[in-house]
């Protein structure tokens, strides 16, 4: 990339590419372990007669994760796109 893209224009496309994946880390790292930190208290909460905790280990995680892996693919193709180093 650094052949085809003068300085500025690859370090601005790397800053954006930098904030993207340290957003995308701490929802990942929220997700992670902070919110099953607090599964005790979280399991005083019902929803369709599950523990709120237990839905969140067990399914809202993983949702969170597959709904994170496109969005983040999306908005690094928008990055790409805006800087001219978009794949086919």
């Amino acid at each position: 990339m650094s052949d085809k893209l003068p300085r500025e224009v690859a370090e601005a496309h790397w800053g954006k590419t930098r904030n993207l994946m340290i957003v995308t880390l701490t929802i990942w790292a929220i997700f992670s372990f902070f919110i099953h930190m607090f599964v005790t208290a979280l399991n005083n909460v019902v929803i369709l007669g599950f523990p709120l905790g237990f839905y969140m280990a067990a399914q809202g995680s993983l949702i969170i994760f597959v709904v994170l892996i496109f969005w983040f693919s999306h908005r690094q193709n928008a990055i790409d796109e805006e800087f001219g180093v978009a794949e086919d």
